[in-house]
């Protein structure tokens, strides 16, 4: 039976997108399936961003270090990034430009840019290491990279095909992009919904990264119905007396080649007039300083992120009432940190949002009072677009209640992996629904609650690492004869990368060497947290396939049974 809050916001929402409303639907074939779209969104991100930076033009945007910037002051300086690309690097519709670089000004103006100048933003994971950076760039044949020193020097590490144009984020705004501004007149493109907008990188379960490109009407529809949410959310809000009375503020501490803080975080607040405080690095005290300091209103971030604020020591010495909501995705936030947020964080309320990178983060929300009631699940499909359903492997649904793949029907949707028709074929059905690759159910009343993954990887505090791209790492060390890896449950991140490798016969391995190995290959996060050196053969299936199922039960009984024992 719905909640008295779930009727309040169905209520809110059938008015918002209704005739007269303020963003009412219209729909649009997309292989031979019709879909819900918002009428009222502009076709494509160039016309966003011109539309959104005039009305706030005056309004304060970005907060970093010393710098602050004006929605306005953004928008002239990615307009001389946009010229700056077709004059001076000779940037075609459609063609791939990537970053490689921590968040910073630097990094949102030069995203506004390469859209609005035509190209495809291809937003490189700034966390990999120097082959893993280059393998993206290849991947996705991309020939121009703007990267940050640090990125930069590990590019200079590793082969690959595109130009590396150094920019210092650290240097205010217009000093940063000089080497890429270009201050006359120069014609841009104008843009429509079938345009090609952005590429982003996703860990499959088949080991390598894979490149997920989604139109300007994708990311434009997916920041909408987010948009959508939240108007959702503040007309509740006034309608119980507590309007907000400060300009919408969130901390940018999560980085922004996710899709979380591309859309929910970044894209949106242009929509919104939000200000951004951006966090080049997380440390949670640093965070509460900020937060009272800039009367931040909204924090989102993986569930790590607002549970070390709530158990900080020193969280009593900040002023964190101007705070209204702690939102988390990217990975299930523990049951009883839930209630321990709703209890003792002054007022402020726990929320938690499901989305995947293919569906530009859209997906599910549970919040408020239906959040303390279905702390396990994720909440309902968000309106007004998502159309969720639970299918078996045929691609059919199944009863409700039971057991089967989550999946995801919008034109939020990416378009398809770059270049790889098999995965791209792989990952919808017939019908066009996103397999998400995780196993879930439907209760009573609609909401979700996942219950197990389909694919190969660990999530690692909102970070994908995929199982099978470790195994690669660990299989190019000759002296490794098996290896398999698989995810460790972890108070701290949920769940941490673990591996039992077997040596080559008249071999010896250290897990010392082992890590040192690894990090020559992969980001820091994926190296395993743990690992196993096995000197029996590794268990096998009839198929003479590792045993991967045996090996994971018995090795997390085993770091358990090690754990209780210290």
């Amino acid at each position: 039976m719905p909640s008295e809050l779930d009727r309040k916001l169905d209520a809110i929402m059938d008015q918002l997108t209704g005739e007269g409303g303020m963003l009412p639907l219209t729909t649009i074939e997309q292989d031979g399936v019709t879909l819900p779209m918002i009428a009222a969104a502009p076709p494509a991100l160039s016309h966003y961003f011109a539309l959104f930076c005039a009305q706030h033009k005056d309004t304060e945007f970005l907060v970093c270090g010393g710098e602050r910037l004006t929605f306005g002051q953004v928008y002239e300086q990615a307009q001389a990034v946009a010229r700056g690309l077709i004059a001076n690097f000779g940037v075609r519709r459609g063609d791939h430009v990537a970053i490689a670089a921590r968040n910073a000004p630097a990094w949102i103006a030069l995203y506004m840019g390469i859209v609005m100048a035509g190209g495809v933003a291809t937003l490189l994971n700034g966390w990999w290491a120097g082959p893993e950076l280059a393998d993206g760039i290849d991947l996705t044949e991309t020939k121009l990279v703007f990267a940050d020193p640090q990125r930069a020097k590990r590019l200079a590490e590793a082969p690959h095909g595109a130009k590396v144009v150094v920019i210092d984020v650290g240097l205010p705004l217009a000093q940063a992009l000089a080497p890429v501004a270009h201050a006359g007149e120069v014609a841009l493109p104008e843009l429509t919904g079938d345009d090609m907008a952005t590429i982003l990188f996703t860990s499959g379960s088949t080991g390598q990264s894979k490149g997920a490109i989604s139109t300007h009407r994708a990311v434009v529809q997916g920041t909408f119905n987010y948009l959508a949410q939240t108007l959702m959310s503040l007309q509740l809000l006034t309608s119980l007396g507590e309007a907000p009375t400060l300009q919408p503020a969130t901390l940018l501490n999560v980085p922004l080649f996710h899709v979380t803080a591309e859309i929910p975080m970044m894209l949106q607040s242009f929509a919104m007039g939000r200000k951004l405080v951006i966090m080049p690095k997380w440390d949670a005290e640093e965070a509460m300083r900020l937060m009272e300091k800039e009367k931040i209103t909204y924090f989102v971030g993986v569930p790590l992120m607002s549970f070390e604020i709530m158990t900080h020591p020193n969280r009593h010495k900040y002023d964190l009432s101007t705070v209204k909501d702690f939102a988390a995705g990217g990975a299930p936030r523990p049951v009883e940190h839930v209630k321990r947020l709703n209890d003792e964080m002054g007022g402020a309320k726990p929320l938690i949002g499901y989305g995947l990178t293919e569906t530009n983060a859209v997906g599910c929300g549970n919040f408020r009072e239906n959040y303390l009631a279905k702390p396990n699940s994720t909440g309902k499909a968000s309106r007004p677009l998502v159309d969720l359903a639970i299918l078996d492997d045929a691609g059919r649904p199944v009863p409700q209640g039971e057991r089967g793949e989550i999946c995801i029907r919008t034109v939020c949707n990416f378009t398809s992996y770059y270049k790889n028709p098999e995965a791209t074929r792989a990952a919808f059905t017939t019908d066009r629904y996103f397999r998400s690759g995780d196993i879930g159910y439907l209760d009573e009343d609609g909401y979700v609650l996942i219950v197990d993954r389909k694919k190969d990887i660990i999530i690692r505090g909102g970070e994908n690492i995929s199982c099978q791209e470790v195994e690669a790492a660990l299989y190019e060390n000759e002296d490794v004869a098996e290896a398999a890896v698989f995810g460790l449950a972890d108070e701290k991140f949920g769940e941490v990368p673990a591996a039992v490798v077997h040596p080559a016969d008249g071999t010896t391995l250290t897990v010392e060497g082992l890590c040192a190995f690894l990090a020559t290959r992969l980001a820091a996060f994926k190296v395993p947290a743990r690992i196993w050196i096995a000197p029996d053969p590794l268990p096998r299936l009839g198929t003479e396939k590792i045993d991967k199922v045996t090996i994971r039960n018995h090795y997390r009984a085993l770091a358990a049974q090690q754990s209780a024992a210290a």
